[in-house]
Formats: structure tokens, C-alpha cells, sequence
């Protein structure tokens, strides 16, 4: 269901069928980013490790599936002074879309 902000919600699905967590965005795929940056970082964008992560679109049977990794990255120079010195970067690729039978 789109907000009248033109943003949608996406439930993190478990390997149970359990929804941990909510992200919203106007894509799937920025809401998919939004849960790969929870994951633990690797130390650089190639060792990162490939994790698989299912969104259901709030009010569907849509399942949106995404490899999703992350990493640490040093933060840059014109940084505000509230950012810490490293960040977290995440990237997501795209798998397929799922439809539930529930």
C-alpha cells in the first residue's frame, strides 16, 4: 500500500516466514538498501559476504528477493563533525520477485 507520501513499507521475511523488521521507501530496492546497511560489515566491498534478503511489500504477496552486502569505508574529508571516521556502505542486486500462496 502506497503512504501519500509515495512511500511503501517492505517487512523483512526470516528463513520462517517471521517479518523482524519494516523499511520504507519508494523502491523496493531503496528499501532493501536500508536493511543490506544493518548487515555486518565487511572490511571492503569485494570480501563483503553476500547475504539473501527477502522484502514482502506491506498490503501484497510480493516478495522481492535481493542479495544484499555491506562494507566499511573511511568517511570523507569534508565529513560534519558529528560522523564518525568510518561508515558503512551497502549495495544490493537484484534475484526476482516471489508471490506468496498464503
Amino acid at each position: 500500500m502506497v503512504r501519500e507520501d509515495g512511500k511503501r513499507n517492505f517487512a523483512l521475511r526470516e528463513n520462517g516466514g517471521d517479518e523482524s523488521s519494516v523499511f520504507s521507501g519508494n523502491t523496493p530496492r531503496q528499501a532493501a538498501l536500508k536493511a543490506a546497511r544493518r548487515l555486518d560489515p565487511g572490511s571492503s566491498e569485494d570480501s563483503a559476504d553476500r547475504v539473501e534478503l527477502r522484502l514482502r511489500e506491506k498490503g501484497t504477496e510480493k516478495v522481492h528477493i535481493y542479495d544484499g552486502w555491506a562494507w566499511e569505508e573511511e568517511a570523507p574529508d569534508d565529513k560534519p563533525d558529528w560522523m564518525p571516521s568510518d561508515i558503512t556502505e551497502a549495495n544490493v542486486s537484484k534475484k526476482g520477485i516471489e508471490h506468496l500462496d498464503e
